[in-house]
C-alpha cells in the first residue's frame, strides 16, 4: 500500500522536472533514446528524496510468546458437585467466583467414564464449558481486588469491568500431554492455594502440597481428551481466544466465547430474516 503513492509522487517530480526543462528548451539530448534516458535518470533522483513513510501501531496486542508454557506440572482431576476428601477438603459445589456453581453448571459432572459421552455427563447439557481447570490464584478477595492484582495480571487493563469483577475467571488455558493439546478455561482457584501469583503469572514453581505439589486442576473433560490418570504430568500456558484451535472446548457453555459468537451469528441472521419477510408482505 505505501509503494504506490511513492511511485506516483516520483513520477510526478520526473514529469514536472522534465515538462519545465521542455518549457526552456533546455534539454541536453537530441536523440529519443538520450531523452529517455536523462527521464530515467530524475526519476532515480526524484525516488532517493522520497522518504520513507513507517507504520507505528498505535495500541499493543499480546502474542503467544508473552505466555510461555509452564512445564512438568503434577496436575490432578477435580469436578463440578465433587465432594471434600482428605486430599481435597473443599467441596465444589461452588468456586472461588460462583457460590452456586454446580447449578450454573447444570448439574453434577459426573467424572464416572460409563456416565460421560462425548466430554458431558450423559444426564444433561451442560450451561457451561465442561472443558474446564482451576489455577492457584484468586484475583479477588471480599469483593474487591487484591492489591497486586493490578500489577501481576498481565491482561488486567484489558478484561476489567468493574471493582471485585474477576479478570481471571473465564480465562483460556492450553494444556499439554505428550503430542496432545486441550484448551479449557479458567474457572476455580487451587489446588490448595488462591495467592501464589508467582507461579500462576511468573516464574516460580508450585508449592509443596499434599498432592505431590500438584499445580493444576483439570475437570473430567480435560481428563477424557488427554487420557490422563488420576495423578499426571502436563505443561500448560494461557492463550488468547484468537489462538484457542478447533475443539469439543467450542461446543458448549454460557460462559464460551465461541459459543456465545455462534449464537449472536444466528441471532443477527434471524433478525435479518424476519426483517426481509416483512418487507416482502
Amino acid at each position: 500500500m505505501l509503494a504506490r503513492p511513492t511511485k506516483i509522487l516520483s513520477l510526478i517530480v520526473a514529469g514536472a522536472s522534465l515538462s519545465a526543462i521542455a518549457a526552456r528548451g533546455q534539454s541536453p539530448y537530441e536523440s529519443s533514446a538520450d531523452f529517455a534516458r536523462y527521464a530515467m535518470k530524475l526519476r532515480a533522483q526524484a525516488l532517493l528524496k522520497v522518504e520513507p513513510q513507517v507504520f507505528v501501531p498505535t495500541t499493543s496486542r499480546f502474542s503467544s510468546s508473552r505466555y510461555p508454557w509452564k512445564t512438568d506440572i503434577v496436575t490432578t482431576i477435580f469436578w463440578i458437585g465433587e465432594q471434600p476428601t482428605a486430599n481435597n477438603p473443599v467441596p465444589n459445589h461452588k468456586s472461588s467466583w460462583d457460590s452456586d456453581w454446580s447449578r450454573n453448571y447444570g448439574g453434577y459432572d459426573n467424572p464416572d467414564p460409563l456416565r460421560r459421552h462425548d466430554y458431558i455427563p450423559v444426564s444433561f447439557v451442560p450451561r457451561q464449558n465442561p472443558f474446564y481447570c482451576a489455577l492457584p490464584y484468586n484475583d479477588v478477595s471480599h469483593g474487591q481486588f487484591k492489591a497486586e492484582a493490578p500489577i501481576v495480571v498481565p491482561w488486567f487493563r484489558q478484561a476489567f469491568v468493574q471493582q471485585g469483577h474477576s479478570v481471571c475467571k473465564d480465562r483460556w488455558v492450553a494444556i499439554r500431554h505428550g503430542n496432545r493439546v486441550c484448551y479449557a478455561q479458567w474457572e476455580d482457584c487451587g489446588p490448595f492455594r488462591t495467592d501464589h501469583y508467582q507461579y500462576v503469572f511468573q516464574n516460580e514453581r508450585p508449592k509443596p502440597n499434599l498432592n505431590h505439589g500438584a499445580g493444576l486442576d483439570v475437570s473430567p473433560a480435560v481428563r477424557d481428551y488427554l487420557g490422563l490418570g488420576p495423578l499426571s504430568i502436563n505443561d500448560w500456558k494461557f492463550v488468547e481466544v484468537r489462538e484457542v484451535a478447533p475443539g469439543p472446548w467450542r461446543n458448549y457453555g454460557d460462559n464460551n466465547n465461541f459459543v456465545i459468537a455462534r449464537r449472536q451469528t444466528e441471532q443477527r441472521l434471524a433478525e435479518q430474516y424476519s426483517t426481509k419477510k416483512k418487507a416482502k408482505k
